[in-house]
Protein backbone atom coordinates (compact mmCIF):
# COMPACT_ATOMS: atom_id res chain seq x y z
CA UNK A 1 0.00 0.00 0.00
CA UNK A 2 1.40 3.15 -0.82
CA UNK A 3 2.59 5.19 2.26
CA UNK A 4 3.36 8.81 1.07
CA UNK A 5 2.63 10.17 -2.25
CA UNK A 6 5.93 12.65 -4.05
CA UNK A 7 4.51 15.31 -6.28
CA UNK A 8 6.37 17.95 -8.86
CA UNK A 9 5.46 21.14 -9.66
CA UNK A 10 5.68 22.53 -12.88
CA UNK A 11 3.43 21.10 -15.41
CA UNK A 12 2.16 18.65 -12.73
CA UNK A 13 0.11 20.07 -10.10
CA UNK A 14 0.42 23.86 -11.59
CA UNK A 15 0.86 25.16 -15.27
CA UNK A 16 4.91 25.47 -16.66
CA UNK A 17 2.98 28.92 -18.06
CA UNK A 18 2.74 30.27 -14.18
CA UNK A 19 5.80 29.45 -12.63
CA UNK A 20 8.01 30.29 -15.95
CA UNK A 21 5.66 33.90 -16.81
CA UNK A 22 5.30 34.71 -12.87
CA UNK A 23 8.04 33.66 -11.07
CA UNK A 24 10.79 33.71 -13.31
CA UNK A 25 9.68 36.69 -14.61
CA UNK A 26 8.79 38.48 -11.22
CA UNK A 27 12.78 37.35 -10.25
CA UNK A 28 14.05 38.43 -13.60
CA UNK A 29 13.05 41.79 -13.34
CA UNK A 30 13.77 42.53 -10.12
CA UNK A 31 17.19 40.56 -9.86
CA UNK A 32 19.76 43.52 -10.14
CA UNK A 33 18.41 45.77 -7.62
CA UNK A 34 17.62 42.62 -5.37
CA UNK A 35 21.60 41.67 -5.56
CA UNK A 36 22.98 45.73 -5.43
CA UNK A 37 20.73 46.45 -2.18
CA UNK A 38 21.50 43.00 -0.46
CA UNK A 39 25.41 42.13 -1.12
CA UNK A 40 26.27 42.36 2.39
CA UNK A 41 23.64 39.99 3.64
CA UNK A 42 21.27 37.77 1.99
CA UNK A 43 22.79 38.03 -1.47
CA UNK A 44 26.39 37.88 -0.23
CA UNK A 45 26.42 34.21 -0.42
CA UNK A 46 24.78 33.90 -3.89
CA UNK A 47 27.08 36.64 -5.41
CA UNK A 48 30.20 34.44 -4.28
CA UNK A 49 28.59 31.15 -5.29
CA UNK A 50 27.40 32.62 -8.60
CA UNK A 51 31.27 34.28 -8.91
CA UNK A 52 32.30 30.50 -8.42
CA UNK A 53 30.03 28.39 -10.97
CA UNK A 54 30.73 30.96 -13.52
CA UNK A 55 34.79 31.34 -13.61
CA UNK A 56 34.08 35.00 -12.44
CA UNK A 57 35.46 35.60 -9.36
CA UNK A 58 35.67 39.71 -10.07
CA UNK A 59 32.09 39.61 -11.00
CA UNK A 60 30.34 42.56 -9.51
CA UNK A 61 26.59 42.24 -8.56
CA UNK A 62 25.15 44.16 -12.30
CA UNK A 63 27.59 41.46 -13.42
CA UNK A 64 26.49 38.86 -11.62
CA UNK A 65 22.22 39.54 -12.02
CA UNK A 66 23.06 38.98 -15.55
CA UNK A 67 24.61 35.74 -15.38
CA UNK A 68 21.84 34.98 -13.14
CA UNK A 69 19.04 35.97 -15.69
CA UNK A 70 21.06 34.01 -18.43
CA UNK A 71 21.00 31.05 -16.36
CA UNK A 72 17.13 31.74 -16.01
CA UNK A 73 16.58 32.24 -19.96
CA UNK A 74 18.19 28.96 -19.74
CA UNK A 75 16.16 27.30 -17.37
CA UNK A 76 19.93 26.15 -15.57
CA UNK A 77 18.94 24.27 -12.41
CA UNK A 78 21.51 26.15 -10.53
CA UNK A 79 21.27 26.44 -6.58
CA UNK A 80 22.57 29.97 -6.28
CA UNK A 81 19.96 30.69 -8.68
CA UNK A 82 17.12 28.79 -6.96
CA UNK A 83 18.14 30.39 -3.57
CA UNK A 84 18.11 33.83 -4.83
CA UNK A 85 14.57 33.04 -6.13
CA UNK A 86 13.18 31.64 -3.40
CA UNK A 87 14.40 35.05 -1.41
CA UNK A 88 13.36 37.39 -4.00
CA UNK A 89 9.69 36.04 -4.82
CA UNK A 90 9.20 35.70 -1.24
CA UNK A 91 8.45 39.05 -0.82
CA UNK A 92 6.34 39.03 -3.88
CA UNK A 93 4.31 35.79 -2.26
CA UNK A 94 4.01 38.22 1.02
CA UNK A 95 2.81 41.45 -0.64
CA UNK A 96 0.43 40.05 -2.61
CA UNK A 97 1.94 40.21 -6.33
CA UNK A 98 2.38 36.37 -6.88
CA UNK A 99 0.49 33.38 -6.12
CA UNK A 100 0.61 29.45 -6.39
CA UNK A 101 -1.39 28.40 -9.52
CA UNK A 102 -2.80 25.28 -9.61
CA UNK A 103 -5.12 23.07 -11.86
CA UNK A 104 -8.56 22.70 -10.91
CA UNK A 105 -8.19 19.28 -10.46
CA UNK A 106 -5.52 19.12 -7.86
CA UNK A 107 -6.56 20.86 -4.28
CA UNK A 108 -9.08 18.38 -4.18
CA UNK A 109 -7.25 15.33 -5.00
CA UNK A 110 -4.54 16.24 -2.49
CA UNK A 111 -7.10 16.66 0.28
CA UNK A 112 -8.25 13.11 -0.42
CA UNK A 113 -5.42 11.81 -0.32
CA UNK A 114 -4.29 13.45 2.73
CA UNK A 115 -7.73 12.56 4.67
CA UNK A 116 -7.41 8.86 3.07
CA UNK A 117 -4.00 9.12 5.58
CA UNK A 118 -1.06 9.52 2.50
CA UNK A 119 1.36 11.46 3.58
CA UNK A 120 2.49 14.20 1.19
CA UNK A 121 5.73 16.10 -0.17
CA UNK A 122 7.19 17.98 -2.63
CA UNK A 123 10.07 17.59 -4.97
CA UNK A 124 10.68 20.50 -6.86
CA UNK A 125 13.86 22.08 -8.67
CA UNK A 126 12.69 25.31 -7.36
CA UNK A 127 13.54 25.94 -3.93
CA UNK A 128 12.14 24.90 -0.92
CA UNK A 129 11.46 28.09 -0.37
CA UNK A 130 9.67 29.23 -3.32
CA UNK A 131 7.42 25.60 -2.77
CA UNK A 132 6.32 26.23 0.55
CA UNK A 133 5.31 29.34 -0.99
CA UNK A 134 3.73 28.23 -3.64
CA UNK A 135 1.52 26.02 -1.63
CA UNK A 136 0.92 28.68 1.47
CA UNK A 137 0.34 31.72 -0.79
CA UNK A 138 -1.82 29.28 -3.18
CA UNK A 139 -5.03 30.69 -4.98
CA UNK A 140 -7.83 30.27 -3.36
CA UNK A 141 -6.58 29.71 -0.13
CA UNK A 142 -3.39 27.97 1.22
CA UNK A 143 -2.86 24.36 1.26
CA UNK A 144 0.33 23.97 3.02
CA UNK A 145 -1.46 22.23 5.94
CA UNK A 146 -1.46 19.06 3.57
CA UNK A 147 2.36 19.10 3.14
CA UNK A 148 4.43 17.10 5.07
CA UNK A 149 7.51 18.07 3.43
CA UNK A 150 9.44 19.65 0.76
CA UNK A 151 12.69 18.78 -0.54
CA UNK A 152 14.89 20.52 -3.71
CA UNK A 153 18.47 20.53 -5.74
CA UNK A 154 19.93 21.27 -2.28
CA UNK A 155 18.33 18.43 0.04
CA UNK A 156 17.47 15.94 -2.82
CA UNK A 157 19.86 16.66 -5.42
CA UNK A 158 18.87 16.24 -9.23
CA UNK A 159 15.70 15.33 -10.47
CA UNK A 160 16.90 12.58 -12.90
CA UNK A 161 19.41 11.09 -10.29
CA UNK A 162 18.31 7.66 -8.90
CA UNK A 163 20.20 9.03 -5.28
CA UNK A 164 17.67 11.80 -5.13
CA UNK A 165 14.97 9.31 -4.92
CA UNK A 166 16.95 7.00 -2.00
CA UNK A 167 17.96 10.12 -0.51
CA UNK A 168 14.05 11.12 -0.53
CA UNK A 169 12.87 7.37 0.44
CA UNK A 170 15.57 7.63 3.89
CA UNK A 171 13.95 11.21 4.70
CA UNK A 172 10.60 10.18 4.77
CA UNK A 173 11.20 7.07 6.75
CA UNK A 174 9.52 4.52 3.96
CA UNK A 175 10.61 1.98 1.69
CA UNK A 176 10.80 3.37 -1.90
CA UNK A 177 7.61 0.66 -2.80
CA UNK A 178 5.20 2.66 -0.49
CA UNK A 179 5.92 5.74 -2.64
CA UNK A 180 3.95 6.95 -5.29
CA UNK A 181 5.52 9.72 -7.50
CA UNK A 182 3.81 11.87 -9.58
CA UNK A 183 5.62 14.38 -12.67
CA UNK A 184 4.82 15.14 -15.90
CA UNK A 185 9.29 14.52 -16.76
CA UNK A 186 10.08 10.96 -18.25
CA UNK A 187 13.16 11.26 -17.32
CA UNK A 188 12.39 12.33 -13.52
CA UNK A 189 10.19 9.09 -13.14
CA UNK A 190 12.72 6.96 -15.03
CA UNK A 191 15.07 8.05 -12.15
CA UNK A 192 12.07 7.25 -9.65
CA UNK A 193 11.97 3.91 -10.94
CA UNK A 194 15.41 3.22 -10.31
CA UNK A 195 15.13 3.77 -7.41
CA UNK A 196 12.04 1.39 -6.73
CA UNK A 197 9.70 3.96 -6.16
CA UNK A 198 6.10 3.33 -7.97
CA UNK A 199 5.25 6.17 -10.68
CA UNK A 200 2.61 7.80 -13.02
CA UNK A 201 3.14 10.10 -15.25
CA UNK A 202 0.95 13.41 -16.10
CA UNK A 203 0.35 14.12 -19.46
CA UNK A 204 -1.84 17.62 -19.09
CA UNK A 205 -2.61 19.38 -22.66
CA UNK A 206 -0.48 22.46 -23.32
CA UNK A 207 2.46 21.03 -21.42
CA UNK A 208 5.46 20.56 -22.71
CA UNK A 209 6.66 17.36 -22.22
CA UNK A 210 5.31 14.32 -23.88
CA UNK A 211 4.53 11.14 -22.69
CA UNK A 212 6.61 7.99 -22.72
CA UNK A 213 6.41 4.31 -22.37
CA UNK A 214 6.38 2.15 -19.92
CA UNK A 215 4.85 4.45 -17.77
CA UNK A 216 1.91 4.59 -16.76
CA UNK A 217 0.06 8.20 -18.05
CA UNK A 218 -2.96 10.46 -16.85
CA UNK A 219 -4.15 14.14 -17.45
CA UNK A 220 -5.83 14.61 -13.97
CA UNK A 221 -5.11 13.78 -10.60
CA UNK A 222 -8.79 12.59 -10.10
CA UNK A 223 -7.48 9.45 -12.04
CA UNK A 224 -5.06 8.75 -9.77
CA UNK A 225 -5.84 6.20 -6.71
CA UNK A 226 -2.78 6.15 -4.38
CA UNK A 227 -5.26 3.02 -2.60
CA UNK A 228 -4.43 0.92 -5.55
Amino acid sequence: MIGAVVIDIEGTTSPTSSVREDLYGYTRERLPAWLSEHSCAAAAPILAATRELAGRPNAGSAEIAEILRTWLDSDVKAEPLKAAQGLICAEGFRGGALHGEFFADVPPALTAWHAAGAALYVYSSGSVRNQQDWFAFARGGSLSALISGYFDLTTAGGKREPSSYAKIASAIGLPAERILFLSDHPDELDAAVAAGWRVVGLARAGEPNPPRPPHRWVDTFADVDPAE
